[in-house]
């Protein structure tokens, strides 16, 4: 990575202030600084590379219907949604960018420091705009000597091909501050995503107000629409292909460590989507009863089980959350065999009462019944029954986790929803969710036989809920066990 000049960042200010005063020069940067021959020379002779005539994005009119939406609901108020900004990893290099996801829900735009504004038009209706960091300044140099300038971060879009790529009017972010500084009237902020932005806003906005806000954006991504059912699938039609190059991979991972597979299937996000949607889980052996076993730094070995629980994140910030559960030797064992049983069994009995009208818990409880019944069968719970089982929750100490959870640009989405719209809601079609029941017998549990010891099994698919069901958007991939070894066996050739 070049270091020659990477000068400090200025504070954001208007650009008719830019275009006054000169960009820092980096503390030990290796030239001095820059001469007013050579400043006059770069501000000329560049081509006009302003884009013409562009097309809106492909979910520009969802994003429009959700606006309005949004609109709806706080009628009067401004509301305020920001992308965020910029997170230093160490010194001066930075995490990639992420824009928050109610930002990039209601516009489409991924950018740093971008802020949506709806001002109110009256007692109902709303005017968006959305502020954005406008091209690079040539005439104080930033293009080429500010950290952020496009000759060192690449080219940003101006705003008049935001706009037409958007929809959305765009104006330039450095103005925005004063703007809400100067604001009257109700205001609501999603917090957490810009210090900048909550500064301005202090004395204008309450925390519950803004929870409020929060809340109904969480909510409003219960139950998505077609543009986000198809990115929901092509995630996991990504995410299928990463499994099988990982397979594919397995000796090569046996000769290295979890972290072969880790990056390999980083490989196939990178290359089909944006990234992964989370860390990747790939736990081989008795990794696999952590439940978020995220290190990847153990063996592989033949013999034992890989837990690989992955989803690729589409560029469009759509993840699948899926996991196998893989022998790694390409048979099951008959001890691993059984325990994988009955975790597809639960898992079958979990997606099956996926549909609408069910309510949230109806798939975890019978995802649960089954998982309890195989524990007594086993004689780990003494002579209780079932449904004493149960109702003490006894089983949890080898199913440890809820069977499932929402799903959609964050991989535990609408997260911050009302338990009543949620947990304790009514499944409708739209709703997407993942099923995965799994069976953790800890290395160190003495309440096991010891062959049961450091064997973990998850099973998880993402499931969308029809007008007449559901459909399982991850069924590329082979779940029941003689089918998993059949895929593997051809896969490795």
């Amino acid at each position: 990575m070049s270091e020659e000049l990477i000068p400090e960042t200025p504070e954001q200010e208007t650009e008719e202030n830019e275009a006054a005063e000169p960009i820092k020069q980096r503390k030990n940067g290796l030239y001095p600084g820059v001469s007013d021959e050579l400043a006059e020379n770069m501000k000329s002779g560049w081509a006009d590379t302003e884009l013409h005539g562009l097309e809106p994005i492909a979910q520009a009119e969802h994003t429009a219907a959700r606006r309005a939406a949004l609109s709806a609901r706080f009628p009067g108020e401004r509301l305020v949604i920001p992308a965020g900004n910029l997170k230093t990893r160490s010194n001066d290099t930075e995490y990639a960018f992420r824009a928050s996801t109610e930002y990039a829900y209601l516009t489409g735009d991924q950018t740093q420091d971008g802020v949506l504004v709806l001002e109110p038009t009256g007692d109902s209706g709303h005017q968006a705009t959305i502020y954005l960091l406008p091209r690079s300044n040539r005439e104080n140099g930033e293009f080429w000597l500010d950290g952020q300038g496009e000759l060192w971060v690449g080219r940003r879009h101006s705003l008049a091909e935001a706009e037409q790529l958007l929809g959305i009017p765009a104006k330039d972010v450095r103005e925005i501050a004063a703007a809400l500084t100067e604001a009257t009237g109700p205001v609501r902020n999603v917090r957490g995503h810009d210090a900048s932005i909550e500064a301005a806003l202090t004395d204008k906005v309450t925390a519950e107000r803004d929870e409020e806000l929060r809340v109904y954006l969480s909510e409003a991504r219960l139950v998505k629409d077609a543009f986000e059912i198809a990115e929901l699938q092509k995630a996991c039609d990504a995410t299928a292909r990463g499994f099988e190059d990982v397979v594919r991979s397995l000796d090569k991972a046996q000769a290295t460590s979890e972290r072969f597979i880790e990056g390999t299937f980083f490989l196939r996000a990178r290359i089909e989507g944006n990234d992964i949607g989370y860390g990747s889980i790939c736990a081989a052996g008795p990794h696999a009863t952590t439940l978020h076993w995220v290190r990847n730094d153990g063996a592989v070995r033949s013999g034992d089980l890989l837990l690989l629980d992955a989803g690729v994140e589409t560029n469009e910030l759509y993840t699948a959350d899926v996991t196998r559960t893989l022998p790694i030797n390409g048979t099951f064992s008959p001890l691993q065999r059984k325990i994988y049983d009955a975790v597809y069994e639960a898992q079958e009995a979990g997606i099956a009462a996926v549909k609408p009208g069910a309510t949230f818990r109806d798939f975890h409880d019978a995802s649960q019944r089954v998982l309890a019944e195989k524990l007594v069968a086993w004689g780990l719970l003494g002579d209780l029954s079932v449904d004493k089982v149960l109702e003490l929750g006894l089983q949890r100490r080898w199913t440890l986790h809820g069977t499932g959870h929402m799903l959609g640009m964050d991989v535990h989405d609408c997260a911050v929803a009302r338990t009543e719209a949620y947990v304790d809601g009514i499944l409708e079609p739209g709703v997407c969710l993942t099923v995965e029941p799994g069976l953790y017998f800890q290395a160190d549990d003495l309440t096991v036989p010891e062959e049961y010891r450091g064997i973990g099994v998850r099973i998880e698919d993402d499931i969308l809920v029809t007008e007449d069901g559901n459909r399982n958007l991850s069924d590329q991939l082979p779940r029941r066990a003689d089918e998993v070894e059949a895929w593997m066996a051809q896969l490795k050739g």
